[in-house]
């Protein structure tokens, strides 16, 4: 072969000494071929540097080996929150892991939605997996008009909880909060306020739910409304003091928002766990650890449903999976703020 020419099915096929159509079936993943023939294709392929023609591949696949990625957030939420950090992360390793390529979408204005429907109807990409969502998205929508398989982060809020016909990965928002609360009441705290996350989405209300399952005698005036960052923790836990001084722990719905929320408590010379007690959800360790007092807090997996949602569409697109909720459980991990 010529210095510097691209090496050809063919040549692959010459060297494994294989028909192009068996050097074809295992560049594509298809099936048939025996492991000791397939080992053959796939050390010419090592040797000669092969690599696939992705139109070819396509036209016969008539798969792109691309999946889009679309945070329902703008991107400084994106890039400095980490809990889509750690989301990304567990999905770029797991489409790594099927040889898929990822597409990172976000929605920084309206006009977006316009530009993520015109790529996805495209044909660019073979599925979508689309998280952070709010109850007004127009993403399902968009999705759904592009007819492209997608899996959702967390449960969609058009979705009534139990409904098993839409795909989706969440953890067990509810009942984490719930073991928040209760470790709390444990600790002898009777005026416990909770720091929720935004309105509009279901994570949010599902962690409010669990903590007014263990303290439904709790009074509006206990509740404050955050954003999932930490600005918003802090505002949330200043105007709790403002309302009840006598609180004596928070359960607030995010890491992020607890680490806010213990700043302005030491600045109003509240000591935790002494004073108030603490805890947090998510046990993301870049937070959950760097905090003093290190925060107690209640674990997701939030890498690991990073790859459970690569691994439902995959099936899906392959069809040896059924479209379906999958929920993750939770943990209470205690450390030292309650």
């Amino acid at each position: 072969m010529t210095s510097g020419t691209r090496p050809t099915l063919e040549a692959v096929a010459e060297r494994a000494g294989v028909s192009r159509a068996t050097v074809s079936r295992v560049v594509n993943g298809g099936a048939g071929v025996r492991e000791a023939l397939a080992e053959k294709v796939r050390v010419a392929v090592e040797e000669l540097g092969y690599v696939p023609n992705h139109a070819a591949r396509t036209l016969v696949t008539r798969r792109n080996g691309a999946v889009a990625v679309i945070i329902a957030e703008p991107e400084f939420r994106i890039f400095s929150d980490p809990f889509f950090e750690q989301q990304i992360r567990g999905i770029s390793r797991e489409l790594t892991a099927h040889d898929a390529q990822l597409v990172l979408l976000w929605v920084e204005g309206p006009g977006d939605h316009e530009r993520i429907a015109r790529y996805l109807g495209g044909g660019h990409v073979d599925g979508a997996l689309a998280f952070s969502l709010h109850t007004d998205d127009q993403l399902p929508e968009i999705v759904r008009r592009a007819q492209v398989p997608t899996v959702f982060g967390g449960r969609p809020g058009w979705t009534p909880i139990g409904d098993s016909t839409v795909p989706y990965v969440d953890c067990d928002n509810r009942g984490g909060a719930r073991d928040a609360v209760r470790h709390l009441r444990s600790l002898g705290r009777r005026t416990i306020a909770h720091i929720t996350g935004p309105g509009d989405q279901t994570s949010s209300l599902d962690r409010l739910d669990g903590y007014r399952d263990e303290l439904p005698e709790a009074g509006p005036e206990l509740v404050a409304e955050g954003a999932f960052t930490e600005e918003s923790g802090a505002r949330a836990m200043a105007e709790l003091l403002r309302r009840r001084p006598d609180l004596d722990a928070v359960f607030a719905a995010s890491d992020v928002m607890a680490s806010g929320a213990l700043r302005v408590l030491r600045e109003h010379g509240r000591r935790v766990p002494e004073d108030v007690a603490l805890v947090g959800f998510d046990d993301m360790l870049q937070v959950a650890e760097a905090t003093d007092p290190p925060l107690t807090t209640v674990r997701q997996d939030i890498e690991g449903m990073g790859r459970l949602m690569v691994r439902l569409l995959m099936g899906i697109l392959d069809g040896t999976g059924v479209p379906q909720p999958v929920i993750t459980t939770t943990e209470l991990v205690r450390r030292h703020s309650a």
